[in-house]
């Protein structure tokens, strides 16, 4: 008897780390679910990802690329040599020092802005991307570009390919979850968290930013689980019959597959995203119940939460709409970037002690970033804010197999132009992939007579910045 149920726990661990899954893949057998978790190509540290999406472009040179030079030529124009192209031809004014001081963090002493003070306290954690370029001067295709890897709408998005490759641990939860800015989405809307070409199984899963972030997962009152359950099995016997005489049927798959998670979500879910169940401690420690962190600090507390049940990949956006409730500080750099800051700081903070704490960050890969950055120079004369630049910008890693205390890649001395170890977005991808276990040019889906990937043949993956 104590040998069958220490063989029930152990049947139990093993198919909750996808070991039954791997056995029947190896056999030719078909997963029952395509989000049945699978095993990688290789070893990587982390098992999920939290991408914290700056909506906007946060700018370099105020946040996490100090460069004393723009002191030095304050009111200066940018040299002739620069090749800038102008997008939406606004007025270009004078190089333009940083509007907070920076300091050094940690042991490593990496530099860290004044708008992210709660931060800087983990410098030790962060390896900075400071030779970052992108293919677009505007937010619609700079985002969706970041998100898929092409400025062109209809590409998995960098969560579907994560999932499609990797599945998720938890099948009573979405795989990939994204949560807005209570302000809007981006402006290029859903292809940021689609799936592409891919079955919509692959996609992400919206949570509402605030209030319940999840509607709707309650039946009518009338009819308890049993009646549900028939109902469903019902449903997806004739849905079964249908795909089976019209063999390929993607989307009717993945419909099937959409009932039977959203029937499972009803179990689940409620309690997963319920923030009641944390200390005061811990949601104090988030901001939550504080303004300005209060909406970013629930979201973030529900990515670790999501995180602890086995979520693949979970994307946060910070700005919503466009202009100043967004980080695109046309206006006002001081602005802006004070109001966003002070949204974000403590909340990102917290989840990098949280996870710490709990022993997830090793397993958990944070990623920090926007679709570009932003001019060295003002917009006009005497104006404070800056205009998008895709040459040059800054986004950092932290967790998942990834050494902190360190910066990777340079720009100018303006900091105008990646110039040492440029890095471009489908080199982020391929390193997130990397350090998810994925061979970023072994992972692909066959489409239209052709093998995509999500790096397109593209991408170098970054080692100097994977422990």
């Amino acid at each position: 008897m104590g040998g069958g149920f220490s063989g029930l726990a152990l049947a139990s661990l093993l198919g909750a780390d996808g070991f039954f899954a791997r056995q029947a893949q190896a056999l030719g057998q078909v997963a029952v679910s395509p989000l049945q978790p699978r095993s990688s190509n290789y070893f990587g540290k982390a098992k999920h990802c939290i991408f914290l999406m700056m909506n906007g472009g946060p700018s370099q040179v105020d946040t996490f690329d100090y460069k004393p030079e723009l002191q030095k030529y304050a009111n200066k124009s940018l040299p002739q040599d620069k090749k800038y192209i102008n997008s939406g031809g606004r007025r270009v004014g004078f190089l333009t020092p940083n509007w907070r001081p920076f300091r050094p963090g940690g042991q490593s002493g990496l530099l860290v802005s004044d708008y992210f003070p709660n931060v800087r306290r983990h410098a030790d954690k962060l390896a900075v991307l400071k030779a970052c370029h992108a293919d677009s001067h505007a937010h619609g295709s700079a985002l969706v570009a970041m998100n898929t890897g092409s400025t062109f709408i209809g590409r998995p998005s960098l969560g579907a390919w994560s999932v499609y490759g990797l599945g998720t641990e938890n099948q009573s939860l979405p795989g990939y979850v994204v949560m807005l800015d209570k302000r809007g989405g981006p402006i290029s809307g859903q292809p940021n968290w689609s799936s592409g070409f891919m079955p919509s199984t692959f996609q992400g899963t919206l949570f509402r930013p605030s209030g319940n972030p999840i509607l709707d997962l309650e039946g009518p009152a009338h009819l308890d689980a049993r009646a549900q359950r028939r109902q469903l099995d019902l449903l997806a016997k004739l849905n079964q019959k249908h795909l089976d005489e019209r063999p390929g049927g993607q989307e009717l798959a993945a419909r099937i597959q959409s009932y039977e998670l959203a029937y499972r979500m009803q179990a689940e879910a409620p309690e997963a995203v319920d923030l009641s169940r944390e200390k005061q401690a811990t949601r104090d420690m988030y901001g939550i119940g504080q303004q300005p962190t209060d909406e970013y600090g629930r979201n973030c507390l529900i990515a670790r939460r999501l995180v602890e049940r086995g979520v693949r990949f979970i994307q946060l956006y910070s700005g919503g709409g466009h202009l100043e409730d967004t980080w695109d500080g046309h206006e006002s750099i001081e602005k802006n970037h004070g109001l966003h800051g002070a949204e974000v700081d403590q909340p990102i903070a917290a989840l990098l002690t949280d996870l710490e704490q709990r022993g997830l960050l090793d397993s958990t890969l944070v990623v920090w970033g926007g679709e570009f950055g932003r001019m060295p120079f003002s917009e006009g004369k005497g104006a404070p804010g800056r205009n998008h630049n895709p040459y040059g910008f800054c986004m950092w890693m932290a967790g998942g197999g990834v050494k902190g205390g360190m910066s990777y890649g340079e720009t100018d001395e303006f900091g105008f132009e990646a110039v040492v170890n440029k890095t471009h977005v489908h080199d982020i991808h391929a390193t997130i992939l990397h350090l998810m276990g994925i061979d970023h040019e072994a992972l692909s889906y066959f489409h239209q007579g052709r093998k995509e990937t999500l790096t397109d043949v593209h991408g170098r993956i970054i080692r100097e910045i994977c422990a």
